[in-house]
């Protein structure tokens, strides 16, 4: 079983450290052996690289970064891919291992990425290439965070962390800000408010979990705290953002392309280039650039062309204009210039750093709240700046030494999360049982005193939500009256064809009865079901036929390969098909889950976890078809109950086809 109590500061940084390095380990390594292994078509054909790129250079962007749009030559539509805004690649001439260069996807376009990179790209020739790849930053943040506990320098309260303190649960009246707010979600906002030093939101699909993370920021602020609001997704911290502007003083930090367009104007790079003394860094860069260009047109006193002269022996040579070693009086007269060049430099930038560093100074003083993900709560930014209370948002899908990185910085933790969804995704499986257990968790299972749970869902008609509801919720969630009874016909211009699997009975499992059995494609692990995928394919075109908008259809499968298989039928503009966990803390309005797994023992798998099945199932608003091989699935008690429970409640088909 995973630890829930440490002895000492020493034996919870031995602990996590461990758990932190094995797991960078892992993931560079899993990245470098897809690299070298796979050769790029491969690797593209995966969706984690794109080839055969040219890049045009587009000026510099936010916070003075290089931005360049790669696009296939000949023009084309880049290839199905995981590449995605915010994300680190990186680029290089055809082999990542032997030069490259790291950069941040700004945006993705159907013909184009258009990257960030804080230095210009070599003038290289050729085809360039762009592999997804990982960032060390956040590892060394966590471990940054880890070494604050073991040398005592964390605010937050050691025997709280340790699974040793005392933590109290009480409640303050308040008045809110959002005068929408159930029941359930004032009891969780006023508990957080008078608890601690820890306080647990467990929020199930659809309950409002981001609005009263929301409502808890705005009243600590009420009450003159400054906050650390996080999470460990951009994403996540953007919907968060969203619902605080206009609210109080935010501020967000972190690489502009991470942030959607719409909330550019409350990024800190934004606010400050937007800010009028920003006017002198402008004057000062365009000045940098002048002699920057002379600099390129002289010789640079490289180690090799200097011949073991120092800075000071070039200058005074130039001066007597006299040569020496073999170089001639013209050749250190243009390195001396050089090195002028570069003095000025030096001191321009020197005057650009104070200028910025007073204006990011002022921003985030005058803030009430920093919004960030939880890695970028460790930049160096925020090193000066104290917080009183941390607010985090999806924090059990993120470990504990990356909550730990806003946590260890504040006196008080709000932790928001659902730990029976999804746990953060760990590669290394020396890690994995450790790693997957949040501080969220461990803490609800240390101080369960300290936490509530959201009760109402405004996401999925009343029978979608049963299941789940009483498998993983001891009955304790309830539909709103907004979406109890929301059906498929209301979003649909034309009636189905098929009524036994498309009508309005929003609870569907489609049985293909053992015809469409599993396979395994040569050096794979996943598994696919080209049946199955064929069936999920056809009853996506008929509901495309119906009417309802591709962006409101989600395919899930729980295997890459399936994902490859359904996206090759489906090359649907708006369509998204993804794994399960690529759709955690996703909605749509219909939902067909394809189980994949058909074989004669029975197997099932990674299906197993009763945590993947709860997410695949409450995504849907109005629809859920699930189809699969009832018999394999049924050799399992979780999905014998599912499928009684969609014979009970639902409907069951057998799969036969659609008419042609």
């Amino acid at each position: 079983m995973p630890r829930l109590e440490f002895e000492s500061p020493r034996d919870y940084f031995n602990h996590f450290q461990r758990l932190v390095r094995l797991e960078r380990e892992e993931e560079i390594r899993f990245y470098m052996e897809e690299i070298r292994r796979l050769p790029g078509w491969k690797r593209e054909r995966l969706g984690r690289a794109i080839l055969g790129l040219r890049a045009k250079f587009e000026g510099e962007g936010l916070g003075g970064r290089y931005l360049y749009r790669l696009m296939k030559i000949p023009p084309s539509p880049l290839p199905d891919t995981e590449i995605s805004p915010g994300d680190v690649v990186l680029v290089s001439r055809g082999n990542p291992l032997r030069e490259s260069l790291e950069a941040t996807v700004v945006e993705k376009r159907s013909h184009s990425l258009l990257l960030a990179l804080d230095e210009r790209l070599p003038r290289w020739r050729g085809d360039l290439r762009v592999d997804l790849y990982v960032s060390e930053t956040t590892f060394d943040r966590m471990l940054a965070a880890l070494r604050a506990v073991l040398e005592g320098r964390n605010r937050f309260p050691t025997d709280v962390l340790l699974g040793k303190g005392e933590v109290s649960s009480g409640s303050e009246p308040f008045e809110p800000e959002n005068r929408l707010l159930n029941q359930a979600e004032r009891t969780a906002v006023s508990m957080a408010l008078g608890s601690g030093p820890v306080f647990m939101v467990h929020g199930p699909p659809g309950t409002g979990k981001t609005v009263t993370a929301a409502e808890i920021v705005v009243q600590l602020v009420r009450r003159g705290y400054k906050v650390l609001a996080t999470a460990d997704s951009n994403i996540a911290v953007d919907n968060l953002l969203e619902r605080l502007i206009g609210k109080v003083r935010a501020v967000r930090i972190g690489h502009p392309a991470r942030v959607i367009p719409s909330l550019r104007d409350r990024s800190l790079d934004v606010i400050v280039e937007r800010s009028p003394e920003y006017e002198e860094v402008r004057r000062l860069r365009e000045e940098a650039a002048r002699l920057r260009e002379e600099q390129e047109k002289l010789l640079r006193p490289s180690p090799s062309r200097r011949r073991g002269f120092s800075d000071e022996q070039i200058m005074r040579l130039a001066r007597v204009g006299r040569g020496s070693r073999g170089l001639s009086a013209e050749e250190l007269k243009s390195m001396a210039a050089w090195l002028s060049i570069q003095r000025l430099l030096d001191s321009i930038y020197g005057r650009i750093s104070k200028i910025v560093e007073r204006l990011v100074n002022d921003i985030l003083g005058e803030a009430d709240v920093v919004c960030a993900t939880n890695s970028g709560v460790g930049s160096e930014l925020l090193h000066s700046m104290q917080f009183d209370v941390a607010v985090v948002d999806e924090a059990t899908q993120s470990t504990e030494p990356s909550t730990l990185i806003p946590v260890h910085r504040v006196e008080k933790a709000v932790l928001i999360g659902d730990h029976r969804q999804l746990p953060p995704t760990i590669l290394s499986m020396r890690a994995k049982r450790d790693l997957e257990l949040t501080m969220f968790e461990r803490m609800i299972k240390l101080y369960p005193h300290a936490s509530t749970m959201l009760r109402v869902q405004y996401r999925m008609n009343e029978k979608i939500m049963e299941f789940p509801n009483r498998r993983f919720y001891g009955g304790l969630l309830e539909a709103h009256e907004s979406v109890r009874n929301i059906v498929l016909s209301e979003i649909t211009s034309r009636p189905t064809r098929y009524p036994a699997i498309l009508d309005d009975e929003p609870l569907v499992f489609v049985d293909t009865g053992g015809h469409f059995p599993e396979s395994q494609r040569r050096g794979s692990t996943s598994r696919e079901n080209v049946g199955e995928a064929e069936a999920v394919a056809r009853i996506v075109r008929e509901l495309l036929e119906m009417g309802v908008r591709p962006q409101d259809i989600g395919v899930i499968t729980p295997y890459d390969d399936q994902v490859s298989r359904i996206r090759s039928l489906l090359p649907v503009e708006g369509l998204e098909v993804k794994s399960v966990d690529g759709f955690q803390g996703r909605e749509k309005e219909v939902i067909v889950l394809s189980f994949v797994r058909s074989n004669p023992e029975g197997e099932v798998g990674f299906l197993m976890d009763e945590r993947r099945l709860n997410v695949a199932i409450t995504r849907a608003k109005r629809k859920l078809i699930m189809i699969g091989d009832s018999k394999t699935l049924s050799r399992h008690p979780l999905y014998r109950e599912l499928v009684e429970h969609v014979a009970s409640r639902g409907r069951v088909v057998r799969w036969m086809g659609f008419p042609t």
